[in-house]
């Protein structure tokens, strides 16, 4: 006799979980791994990570999902190592070898093509990306072996620091905007220095104002009793924004999406309305109901609101 499968039920979890995601895995296939570990009913990551790199992914479960978005626009920060002298045509570690050159290059020439990438720059896409064109992957292209013509974008590389040298390996720490490709920055320093480069490692170590603090493995999560205390708050997402905490009366009428006029609240905490901050992260108590914005004369406008507060 057939029997029917049961349909898992998934558990309502909110939190975020600050994973160092391991060599070899897609950063889907960590979602997938974390997702099943914790019962969670619902997840989403805040940015890939290629398979070959290595470090900080936030994932995202149930009510954290709403503020997701907000580390996809987050700077990052990575620790990376060039291999000088070899291209790859994938740009890594993953590719195959299509040109080796000699490598002979100094400390001080290094520091001076350091200085030509720092602040905005124009990178032209790698074909081994996930970008579409006609709906289709830019990847999918470059595996049928077609080369497409890609638009130049703007990013901003805030931070290009030397940390080592020892040939023909070239140790760099970055911190860039979204949209940056940290293997195509290796291959144009590369390119600058007259010996090509590829990726030969790739960790990141920071999200906007998350870090590696707190972060665990997957091992770790399949190893707890208990992998629900591994989660942080769904607040950790909005550490950067001013918070408001509004009074109980306040707090149901920010709920049903009503504009607050907070300038002559004197029960409300706030921060320097003289700054006007724009986003913010609003309480009651303890309670996060979700974010807002905080405009001219001190008017809170609902944003996005915590599911659980409106119960």
């Amino acid at each position: 006799m057939n029997q029917a499968k049961v349909k898992r039920v998934r558990d309502l979890v909110d939190g975020v979980l600050l994973l160092d995601k391991p060599v070899g895995l897609s950063s889907n296939d960590a979602l997938i791994k974390a997702k099943r570990m914790l019962n969670a009913k619902k997840a989403g990551h805040t940015g890939t990570l290629d398979p070959f790199a290595t470090g900080l992914l936030p994932l995202c479960f149930g009510e954290a999902t709403k503020f997701s978005q907000d580390l996809l626009e987050a700077d990052k920060t990575y620790l990376t190592t060039v291999h000088l002298g070899q291209r790859t045509d994938t740009g890594d570690t993953e590719g195959e070898i299509v040109e080796s050159r000699e490598v002979d290059v100094t400390r001080e020439r290094i520091e001076a093509v350091l200085e030509r990438f720092r602040g905005p720059i124009d990178q032209v896409p790698p074909m081994y990306s996930a970008l579409k064109r006609d709906g289709k992957p830019l990847y999918e292209y470059a595996r049928a072996g077609v080369t497409l013509e890609r638009e130049a974008r703007p990013v901003v590389i805030h931070k290009l620091e030397f940390v080592d040298y020892e040939a023909p390996f070239l140790k760099l720490e970055v911190k860039c905007s979204k949209g940056t490709y940290i293997r195509v920055l290796g291959e144009d320093i590369g390119a600058a220095l007259g010996c090509g480069a590829h990726l030969n490692a790739l960790r990141r170590i920071q999200v906007g104002d998350l870090a590696m603090t707190d972060v665990v493995t997957l091992e770790q999560v399949a190893a707890h009793p208990a992998p629900l205390e591994l989660l942080a708050p769904v607040d950790a997402l909005l550490s950067s924004f001013p918070a408001v905490a509004l009074t109980e009366e306040l707090a149901k009428r920010f709920l049903q999406g009503q504009r607050l006029p907070l300038g002559k609240e004197p029960a409300v905490a706030v921060p320097d309305l003289a700054e006007l901050p724009g986003r913010v992260r609003v309480y009651l108590g303890a309670k996060l109901l979700g974010t807002g914005q905080l405009g001219e004369y001190a008017i809170l406008a609902p944003e996005r609101l915590i599911a659980a507060a409106q119960q």
